[in-house]
């Protein structure tokens, strides 16, 4: 999948292969490139950029044009995985009229693939109007950040019986109302397999186990670039951050001492011109 464009289609198709889908976040430029050259599936520009870009307690204040303007930036790095643009808290919210209309805005200004939203039963009908729309939408169920505090904080979902079925009544619902992939977050495994197993579109898990159709995760986390909290569901397979503060520390020590910029560094200038300037 990842030497041409992926599609839609081949997302659908790497269920039906048992393939499994390997999706990251990215928020800019740089990590846009990284992502392509790596050859994931699917990138996410998620509004968990409100955390582990802006510096945000959460993603509620993360807005429309925060969104465009983050999905531009992967976009012109990004050629070959599939591009989703997050739906920001209350942009589809309010109506399904105004969710169609921002859903739109986020592939024609932005220039993302597909959009994501969160949300299950209660969401069905807007996911299916977007999709009628012309719009590919991947759902969003499980833990859902942007209404994380009427689930009691970020916390594993499907613990019970009651809750377990609730998910999979959601799965059922937006593979119904059209979507061609959802996320799962955070939930005990074995209920990730069931989810997985009762609707035909891909599951992608984070914190859901590994016998769903693929994993995301944030790269931040992954690449330790953000610590202020690692979630349990996340693997560290290297730490930047301390590799950055590391040259930053080195470099505040060569300004203040003076062995930075050294002649290497520096532009010459003919010692003719140097001594005419000295004569005036």
């Amino acid at each position: 999948m990842a030497n041409n464009k992926t599609s839609v289609l081949d997302i659908r198709k790497a269920k039906e292969e048992k393939r499994k889908i390997v999706m990251m976040t990215a928020y800019d430029y740089p990590f846009g490139l990284l992502a392509d050259e790596a050859g994931v599936d699917i990138v996410l520009v998620g509004d968990s950029l409100g955390m582990v870009v802006m510096g945000l307690d959460g993603t509620v204040a993360v807005t429309m044009e925060h969104m465009i303007h983050h999905i531009k930036a992967v976009v012109r790095g990004c050629k070959a995985p599939l591009i989703v643009g997050d739906m920001p808290f209350m942009s589809y919210n309010i109506s399904i009229e105004e969710a169609v209309r921002n859903a739109g805005r986020l592939m024609k200004e932005g220039g993302c693939d597909v959009v994501k939203l969160e949300g299950g039963v209660d969401f069905a009908p807007t996911v299916k109007a977007i999709v009628k729309a012309g719009i590919p939408v991947q759902g969003h169920i499980g833990l859902t950040p942007q209404t994380a505090s009427a689930l009691g904080g970020f916390k594993m979902q499907g613990k019970d019986a009651v809750a377990a079925r609730r998910i999979i009544e959601d799965a059922k619902a937006l593979e119904e109302a059209g979507v061609f992939s959802m996320i799962l977050e955070a939930v005990p495994a074995p209920l990730g397999k069931l989810v997985a197993e009762s609707v035909k579109v891909p599951v992608i898990g984070i914190g859901a186990g590994a016998d769903v159709d693929g994993q995301v995760l944030v790269t931040h986390d992954m690449v330790g670039l953000f610590d202020k909290f690692i979630p349990k569901f996340v693997k560290q397979y290297t730490q930047i951050r301390p590799i950055i503060l590391e040259a930053l520390n080195a470099y505040k020590k060569e300004v203040r001492d003076v062995t930075f910029p050294a002649p290497e560094h520096s532009f010459k200038m003919p010692e003719e011109t140097l001594a005419q300037l000295k004569d005036e």
